[in-house]
């Protein structure tokens, strides 16, 4: 199996991964390029490390969270089935085994709302996903007293995802800006997402948590 810094350093993803975010900018949404995609990934392989996955599944997990935004360069809706079917195909090019591009294309395919976490590799790069909500994600500030999203991920003023093994937790720890954005407007757009995370958690064995301005919410 070739290893993540290989995929990292792939051309033609880099390309994919620089032109998708080009077009979710266009339709107005918050920034899914090289910092989401590098942060997504190293977040899915420090998930599974930490709760003691073998070294291949970690890699794995890195190598999907890297990938998982490419179907953005075809549309936005059914990006994550578009990508997955593109992400299976370069794989395979590249010499990945059929088992390792199943797995990686299926994590890519169910990191939205409404995926499964069929795999820990899933799992791990849809928690990943979901906990990137971060002030530098908004484009344009002065959106963020009409744009939801926006103002949500603006109020953001640091997101951190902490794995216990020994307790068998993954906590999202947020800290928001009230003046900004209040809690509950997070959970208007984000409990799905929420949700999503717990589904992915009992997967990995664990309970997902969430901790908003040092206040336990889930």
């Amino acid at each position: 199996m070739l290893v993540p810094s290989d995929i990292k350093n792939n051309d033609d993803l880099k390309k994919y991964i620089e032109l998708g975010d080009l077009y979710v900018q266009a339709i107005g949404y918050t920034e899914h390029g090289f910092r989401h995609a590098n942060l997504v990934s190293e977040t899915a392989y420090n998930i599974l490390k930490t709760l003691g996955y073998e070294e291949k599944v970690c890699q794995l997990a890195e190598i999907a969270g890297y990938m998982h935004d490419i179907g953005n360069i075809l549309c936005r809706e059914y990006h994550a089935q578009s990508g997955a079917v593109m992400g299976w195909q370069i794989l395979k090019s590249l010499g990945f085994t059929a088992e390792e591009s199943a797995v990686i294309a299926s994590a890519i395919a169910n990191h939205e709302e409404g995926g499964k976490p069929v795999n820990p590799v899933a799992a791990a790069t849809i928690i990943a996903d979901k906990s990137d909500v971060q002030r530098n994600r908004v484009r344009n500030p002065d959106m963020i007293s009409t744009d939801i999203h926006d103002r949500v991920n603006f109020a953001s003023k640091s997101a951190e995802i902490i794995v216990s093994n020994e307790l068998k937790t993954i906590t999202l720890k947020l800290e928001i800006d009230t003046s900004i954005s209040q809690v509950m407007e997070y959970f208007e757009i984000f409990l799905e997402r929420m949700m999503a995370c717990q589904r992915a958690a009992i997967t990995l064995g664990c309970q997902f948590k969430l901790i908003i301005n040092e206040v336990n919410l889930i």
